[in-house]
């Protein structure tokens, strides 16, 4: 369906796409996550045949997204990151519009929308720059969608939105993808990736993965820990103080300590030893999470980049 393969983007001397390749099958929710800067809007853009690559190609259902940008546009609905409909239209108007530009009716694929439009019923005459953020991207999403697209791209669409509109949005993608749509969303929040089918890890325009969720924790090698106390912002400095191979790094509450041996507890406990502040923590095995996977990978790239 969607085949991206070694697509580079350079602009001046910073390279934002390095050698870019993967690929996502008809029918699917697929992830790009990464922190911000590591290139996911790029890569969007590209896709949305709004950028050209500057080495690599990339298709859309076989179709070149240079060479044949116009099929594309039709075939395609995409949902940037920065809010980009018309303010001073109502949540009406802009979907009236944003389907005349598609030579298509609000009611004939009204269908497809009935589900979003639930919640924005009640603010349909409301101009759409007076909308909260939740409802902002839902109306977005609606008129991606207004001309029945066969695949949607939409770069970070829950970005600065509350927990509870996120939730609600992810609810929506699913609907869609169970009408049959294939969805390539871009996220910079490790727990959303449990939302999709699969993912791709993206930092500094380098994909480091693809695999399920599943996948990539039981492609994880290491040993985790999570060490709970006080004052984990004191705690944090007192670990990197563990050899090379240990990898610490802070996790919300908690300290997370990785390496590959698994007695590797014991050096743990006698670096905290050596300090009388620190008899007091809680100290668990614990599962990896995406974010701890990103982690990894990310040390280990760094790793192979010096060698």
């Amino acid at each position: 369906m969607v085949i991206l393969n070694r697509v580079s983007k350079t602009f001046g001397k910073i390279k934002a796409l390095d050698e870019v390749t993967f690929q996502v099958n008809e029918g699917e929710l697929f992830g790009v996550i990464g922190p911000d800067g590591a290139g996911k809007t790029t890569l969007f853009r590209i896709l949305a045949t709004l950028l050209l690559p500057t080495e690599g190609h990339a298709t859309i259902k076989k179709h070149d997204v240079v060479q044949d940008f116009g099929v594309l546009r039709k075939i395609t609905g995409y949902m940037p990151g920065q809010f980009s409909l018309y303010p001073d239209l109502t949540v009406e108007e802009n979907l009236e519009f944003y389907a005349r530009v598609f030579r298509t009716r609000v009611e004939d694929n009204y269908s497809l929308i009935r589900d979003i439009f639930t919640y924005l019923e009640p603010f349909r005459k409301r101009r759409a720059g007076n909308l909260s953020g939740g409802m902002k991207q839902k109306l977005a999403l609606s008129c991606a969608l207004i001309h029945r697209p066969e695949i949607l791209l939409l770069d970070e669409p829950t970005t600065g939105v509350d927990p509870v509109s996120r939730a609600e949005f992810w609810g929506l993608l699913h609907n869609l993808q169970k009408q049959g749509l294939t969805i390539l969303v871009s996220t910079p929040y490790m727990d959303e990736a449990a939302h999709c089918n699969r993912i791709a890890l993206l930092r500094q325009g380098r994909i480091l993965g693809v695999n399920t969720p599943k996948g990539l924790q039981e492609e994880y090698s290491l040993h985790l820990w999570g060490l709970k106390g006080e004052r984990p912002a004191l705690l944090l400095p007192l670990l990197r103080q563990l050899p090379a191979e240990f990898r610490v790094y802070a996790a919300g509450q908690e300290v997370r300590v990785a390496c590959r041996e698994r007695n590797g507890i014991e050096k743990i406990k006698a670096l905290l030893e050596t300090s009388e502040k620190w008899d007091h923590i809680q100290i668990s095995l614990v599962q990896p999470d995406v974010e701890d996977c990103f982690i990894a990978l990310m040390q280990e790239n760094n790793e192979l980049q010096y060698k």
